[in-house]
């Protein structure tokens, strides 16, 4: 397969092979295709939780108008908990 590059196109591959990060053309549009790849799948994600995401996002509202609101600050720290809780090894 033949694909006629725009000269902005080249200048960026050869300008990231320069850098040292890639080794050579293909390792670049290897990692570009990756990066497509991720934002599909992410793309996919999002259509497949739309609605449970909405649903979330309508309770939220729901309780701020029910004076329901938690401080900026304790938010923050309970993200961080359950982000530790997460990340902790399973036994």
């Amino acid at each position: 397969m033949t694909i006629d590059l725009k000269p902005e196109q080249q200048r960026v591959i050869d300008l990231a092979v320069r850098s040292g990060a890639y080794q050579n053309p293909g390792e670049v549009l290897d990692q570009a295709f990756e990066i497509i790849r991720e934002q599909l799948d992410l793309e996919d994600w999002m259509l497949e939780q739309r609605e449970e995401v909405a649903a979330h996002i309508a309770e939220g509202f729901a309780q701020a108008e029910r004076g329901e609101l938690t401080d900026g600050d304790a938010a923050v720290e309970i993200l961080r908990q359950r982000r530790a809780q997460r990340l902790k090894p399973q036994r």
